[in-house]
């Protein structure tokens, strides 16, 4: 079901959110390392952000996908696998929450997209003993944006490695996002419906967002429009 946002003249000044864990997830190009700096400085949370160019084969995996698919999302999973471990192995005595620009599962499904029937049979078995061994998301916020709109902000960032993504890759990409988040029954997640608003422009925008991470929120899929 899909409901606005409330406005700011209805909000209440909330001082953190309602989640100690919260993964910020969308398409490529989506803004969701933007959104978690916002977050924490807002609220004081502790970071986990993705080192995507860190992986050595993905500018290869671009030129030639079928090629370089399996090593490139191999290294994902791992680096993920470690910088989550890491996270969750250290108790923090500064930070009340953990804000995250993905969540452990997006391995999956871009694996899904990406690999052969018989590589993703082997990265399957790979993904179920790894993805035991931290914790998972107590709030999924997926930042849901036109493909279109994706575009312009990719191009507009004009990373070399990115240049050469197309439309249909994105859809791909958002069908299989979406697929899997309307299965999800543990969890909260919440589909944000932003067209082209900015949350790193528009402080509006923002508190709005802000606001619905303090409050508590039903598990299972919702949508929310601004």
């Amino acid at each position: 079901m899909e409901t606005p946002l409330s406005s700011p003249a209805t909000r209440g000044n909330q001082s953190s959110p309602s989640y100690s864990f919260i993964a910020i997830e969308g398409n490529i190009g989506a803004g969701k390392t933007t959104l978690c700096h916002r977050l924490a400085d807002r609220f004081g949370c502790a970071l986990v952000l993705e080192q995507f160019t860190d992986n050595p084969f993905l500018p290869f995996f671009y030129l030639q996908p079928e090629r370089y698919a399996f090593p490139v999302e191999l290294f994902f999973m791992t680096e993920r696998h470690k910088q989550l471990l890491e996270h969750f192995s250290k108790p923090n005595l500064f930070h009340t929450c953990t804000v995250a620009d993905y969540f452990f599962v997006k391995t999956l499904l871009f694996a899904k997209n990406n690999l052969n029937e018989e590589e993703f049979r082997l990265f399957q078995r790979l993904f179920g003993v790894l993805n035991s061994t931290f914790p998972k998301p107590d709030l999924l916020l997926f930042l849901h944006r036109p493909v279109d709109v994706l575009l312009r902000h990719i191009h507009k960032r004009g990373r070399d490695i990115e240049r050469n993504i197309s439309a249909a890759y994105l859809e791909d990409i958002q069908n299989a996002y979406l697929e899997y988040l309307k299965t999800e029954t543990q969890t909260p997640v919440l589909v944000l419906e932003l067209g082209e608003a900015s949350f790193e422009h528009d402080d509006a925008v923002f508190e709005a967002i802000a606001h619905l991470l303090a409050e508590r929120h039903p598990t299972g899929f919702a949508v929310k429009t601004l």
